[in-house]
């Protein structure tokens, strides 16, 4: 077999080559009483469409609470670099947290605070400490 052979029949082959056109089968028309001309002119919708309702998520609250034994610059720490608290907001929420025994850390969507409280769990039972943070739904 030739080269030329072999090209022609890889050319006439190949899909991608601008010689080769697919068979398409015949088009579909549909009838006159799907077609968006037929009620146009008779002046009828068939399917209202509203604007969609989107409601805000559910927000939680993510709650530390006090222990006597997880020292108060590591509850600090955890509200600055889990929180994003600055040092003013941070030392306030854990002195709410040492004197009332829970405060409030942030108020999220359930995903993300499920994922913060379970981040501070982890970090704290990493460091050794006892501190508890969980969520509650949080009313506005």
């Amino acid at each position: 077999m030739n080269t030329d052979t072999i090209k022609s029949k890889s050319m006439t082959a190949d899909w991608h080559h601008p010689a080769f056109e697919p068979i398409l089968p015949p088009a579909i028309t549909l009838p006159s009483r799907l077609t968006d001309e037929h009620t146009e002119e008779e002046g009828e919708v068939d399917v209202m469409v509203a604007e969609p309702e989107l409601a805000k998520p559910p927000m939680f609250a993510v709650v530390m609470y006090n222990d006597d034994y997880t020292p108060m610059d590591f509850v600090v720490y955890i509200l600055q670099s889990q929180f994003r608290h600055n040092i003013d907001d941070a030392v306030d929420i854990m002195l709410n947290i040492h004197h009332k025994g829970r405060g409030i850390a942030g108020i999220y969507p359930k995903d993300i605070a499920e994922t913060k409280a379970q981040h501070v769990n982890q970090t704290a039972r990493k460091e050794g400490y006892p501190l508890l943070c969980q969520i509650e739904p949080h009313q506005d």
